[in-house]
């Protein structure tokens, strides 16, 4: 695995945050071709099929991202310094998710010469998961073809994430009447929105889920006013969503609209729940290696992925856009062997 912690090195070592990936992309685009493997890209994206390409072979796809947010504001290391101390390393994109993109490759590596596999492999190195963006994963779906499963690499301790909750942001906004704030005039927005916001706090959604729970609604920014003796007349309010496999976001939205008296535009309807049958091969190849299985909270490049598809890497999700992120040298090591026994003579039909 050295050569693949060297590639982590040098993707940490250059800038790549969402919608400018342009060095990462580069970087692996040189490792496939020193490893004389032949590549397609679109803008950021690059993926590969397997040598042995065979028609009418299932299809599974190994996917990670090659994007990172902003470095946080607490770094105390340079966040672009790829350093191992003690088996640690360290810098962004190192965790989330720098580790499973390199140990997904080295996984593809292995595969890739042999002649007899079951099934037909596809490496995809993708840009704009961070910011869900329309020149990621999801313009590249035409260009793969069908797929029979898709295997996504983030932070998960090499613990199957076999649902994901969806992701909704909605801007709502009420509407009051201006007024002097010293005399009994207009109709106070503010007043208006937070009767908006009680409403959504104490809704409970009826459906809940085994695996990702309760559909989540979380407020997590409001604007008001121009200035203190002005009654405002427009407050405005986001409010962050999450459904469960029970709720398309269209249907959510539908709910919400008619509990509050604000109006309310969602900026996605995009970005639904994603799952995989616990009985499906590859959900109990994991249980029988001792893996276990959980519905995920957060949303990565499986929303976007319309076929069966799990959630799985080295790494912690806990550590992910936190400063001086890291990742163990000995979770990649594990995370390899633990991809190689999940795919190794895989059958899917």
């Amino acid at each position: 695995m050295n050569e693949y912690i060297s590639l982590l090195q040098s993707l940490i070592s250059v800038s790549s945050l969402s919608r400018n990936e342009q060095d990462a992309a580069r970087i692996i685009r040189d490792f496939l071709s020193g490893s004389d493997v032949i590549y397609e890209t679109s803008v950021n994206n690059t993926w590969v099929r397997n040598k042995f390409w065979k028609d009418g072979l299932p299809v599974i796809l190994l996917n990670s991202h090659i994007d990172t947010v902003k470095p946080a504001s607490g770094y105390t290391r340079n966040p672009f310094s790829p350093d191992i101390e003690n088996g640690i390393l360290y810098g962004l994109g190192s965790n989330d998710a720098g580790g499973a993109l390199v140990t997904l490759l080295a996984v593809f590596m292995h595969f890739n010469m042999q002649e007899d596999l079951p099934f037909n492999l596809i490496y995809a190195a993708t840009a704009e998961e961070e910011v869900s963006g329309a020149n990621g994963m999801e313009s590249i779906l035409k260009e793969l073809g069908k797929l029979d499963l898709a295997i996504v690499g983030e932070p998960t301790k090499m613990q199957m994430a076999i649902a994901e909750k969806g992701l909704m942001v909605l801007d709502c906004t009420s509407h009051g009447k201006s007024g002097h704030a010293a005399r009994e005039e207009g109709e106070n927005a503010i007043y208006k929105a937070i009767a908006d916001i009680e409403r959504l706090r104490n809704y409970k959604f009826e459906k809940v889920s085994d695996i990702l729970g309760a559909v989540k609604m979380s407020v997590t920014v409001i604007n008001a006013g121009t200035q203190h003796n002005v009654v405002p007349d427009l407050c405005s309010f986001v409010v962050d969503v999450r459904t469960n496999e029970f709720y398309s976001n269209k249907k959510a939205f539908q709910i919400i609209d008619q509990l509050i008296e604000s109006d309310v535009v969602p900026r996605s309807l995009r970005l639904n729940s994603s799952g995989i049958p616990v009985d499906h091969p590859i959900v109990q190849r994991g249980v029988n290696l001792g893996l276990s299985y959980y519905g995920s909270p957060t949303t990565s490049d499986q929303a976007v992925i319309p076929y069966p598809s799990i959630k799985i890497g080295p790494g912690d999700s806990a550590r992910s856009h936190t400063a001086d992120e890291y990742i163990y040298i000995s979770e990649i090591e594990e995370g390899y062997r633990v991809y190689i026994d999940l795919l190794t003579n895989l059958q899917l039909k």
